[in-house]
């Protein structure tokens, strides 16, 4: 019942009550006045007029604010979590590269990432890129490194600000002048010292290369002044279809604990799911991946090993991926799920669909991706 049509019921109520009462209220009622106290002799009596008011008290249900619905609570565009900055609803992401060869471990600020991507650079080994949903709140980040050019056209088509220290002046600085990309360099003078910096106490024990900071709190700034747009192309929308309400959804396929993302033989990512709190934990090639600032191990509500070409470049050990289509999987709440993917264009983000060709529901929580040829799932 709303609250205004409960007011005008105990209104008429209490009216109704007060008059039914008062139609009787006046009663003529003899009292005996105790000898000795002011007033009449004690054999004398008399009447009385006593006006009376019948009280009705009305019992009525508390009124309490109902729950409010968490569908009409701001949520993460990225992650479809509720409990989301309201203010950013509607706003860029921001991109981040983060180093992530054994030498630089453990980074930190890589824990608070909304998706966090992983394909492998020169040498076999990976990097990493954190993509952080609101850009009023990314923290510092440590160790940031060097574009290459697969990373800006993903974080491109997500409409993302991307944050990089330096590039390899072949494909991946064509392609960052290509895109045209929203984009802060460490190597520029401008943001050096100010939104980028070297740690100054891992300078002491780490190769400076591992030491670069993003300075998080200068962001919002930092934007501002270099003018870029901070209303995102796509608006509110949500990044992929998340499933309803908050509890997990049983994605269909069969159950699956554990997943092997190989990109080389020293580098490879496990998932090993956590049935107490429905989330994959990260190991860095049999090593618990950590984050520094906050000492905890990464996790994810949801996995997404995809299957793609990767090949070596004409230009010294430099790698192609291709980011057009494959195949692959999809891992959340314990099970998996084989599906395929595309990128239908460098200004397009990924698009997940099952092995008919409907899209997929996807579970609210954070993610990780990993494009790879090497996938091996543990039934």
């Amino acid at each position: 019942m709303k609250k205004r049509s409960l007011k005008k019921i105990l209104i008429a109520i209490s009216a109704a009550a007060i008059t039914a009462s008062c139609a009787s209220c006046a009663e003529r009622v003899s009292v005996d006045v105790i000898s000795g106290q002011d007033g009449p002799a004690a054999d004398q009596s008399y009447e009385e007029t006593i006006e009376t008011t019948e009280v009705t008290v009305t019992e009525t249900e508390a009124q309490t604010e109902p729950e409010p619905d968490p569908a009409l609570l701001a949520h993460n565009p990225l992650t479809g979590e509720f409990g989301y900055n309201a203010d950013a609803v509607g706003k860029r992401p921001v991109a981040v590269m983060i180093n992530n060869i054994y030498q630089s471990l453990p980074q930190y600020g890589i824990g608070a990432a909304d998706h966090l991507y992983e394909l492998v650079v020169e040498g076999g080994i990976t990097r990493l890129m954190g993509v952080y949903a609101d850009y009023t709140n990314v923290p510092d980040v440590c160790s940031i490194r060097s574009c290459r050019y697969y990373y800006p056209i993903i974080a491109y088509g997500m409409d993302a600000i991307y944050c990089h220290w330096g590039m390899d002046h072949t494909i991946a600085e064509e392609t960052l002048l290509r895109l045209d990309i929203d984009r802060f360099d460490g190597d520029d003078d401008a943001y050096y010292d100010y939104l980028f910096y070297n740690d100054s106490e891992r300078l002491e024990y780490y190769n400076r290369e591992h030491t670069g900071v993003l300075d998080g709190s200068v962001l919002p700034e930092a934007i501002e002044n270099a003018g870029y747009r901070t209303d995102s192309l796509y608006g509110s929308a949500d990044m992929f279809n998340f499933a309803e309400g908050t509890e997990l959804y049983e994605i269909p396929g069969v159950p699956c604990e554990e997943i092997v993302v190989y990109f080389s033989e020293s580098y490879y990512s496990t998932f090993t799911y956590n049935s107490e709190d429905g989330k994959y934990y990260k190991q860095h090639s049999d090593e618990a991946h950590m984050d520094l600032t906050t000492g905890e191990q990464l996790s994810f509500t949801n996995v997404f090993a995809l299957k793609t070409d990767v090949s070596m470049r004409g230009v010294g050990e430099l790698m192609d991926v291709d980011l057009s289509s494959g195949s692959g999987y999809y891992l959340s709440g314990g099970r998996i799920q084989e599906i395929y993917w595309t990128k239908p264009a460098e200004d397009k983000g990924f698009v997940f669909t099952d092995t008919s060709g409907n899209d997929i529901t996807i579970n609210r929580g954070k993610c990780y991706f990993g494009l790879t040829d090497q996938i091996t799932p543990y039934y």
